[in-house]
């Protein structure tokens, strides 16, 4: 029986993992296809805005990287302790980069007079979104749904384009 990633993979112990993504139905990352004759170059430079974009919001960095056609490598570095010091408004600040806000929070940034349920609520909200943000698996997600939705709209279909989820290894 298949054992969950948090039980295979302590991030505390070894912060490095290298983590693979695989298209499914032929899809292509990069590269030409043969057999359409289509390229899909510009695609290579969709995974690497996003990998920024999600960098500069995770405490999740890139060791190296290598896009192939139908899958890519990652070394990533997970920083949990880097999530730990951020203050609450770099948290919220991070977390809107990638994601949707939350109303309550939006009220906390604003000064709003808020009753000491709302300030709790707010607390609880930016420590689940500071922990998220140190999260592979969330990382992972945010890569690939993104990608997807790009490629299965350029591709004009719908359904998956990843094999199900990433693989990881710890180094």
């Amino acid at each position: 029986m298949a054992q969950a990633r948090r039980e295979l993979i302590n991030i505390e112990e070894s912060p490095y993992v290298h983590v693979i993504g695989r298209c499914v139905r032929r899809a292509f990352i990069f590269g030409k296809d043969k057999e359409s004759g289509r390229d899909y170059s510009h695609r290579r430079q969709w995974v690497l805005d996003r990998l920024k974009t999600l960098c500069e919001a995770y405490a999740v960095k890139i060791c190296a990287y290598a896009i192939m056609s139908n899958h890519y490598h990652l070394v990533v570095h997970v920083n949990q302790a880097e999530a730990r010091d951020w203050s609450n408004d770099e948290v919220i600040e991070r977390w809107c980069r990638v994601y949707a806000g939350h109303p309550l929070v939006a009220r906390y940034q604003a000064k709003a007079e808020l009753s000491e349920a709302e300030r709790y609520a707010v607390g609880e909200i930016i420590e689940k979104w500071r922990q998220r943000l140190s999260d592979l698996s969330w990382f992972m997600s945010s890569l690939n749904e993104h990608i997807a939705r790009a490629a299965n709209k350029e591709d004009g279909c719908k359904g998956r384009f990843w094999e199900g989820r990433y693989r990881s290894q710890a180094l």
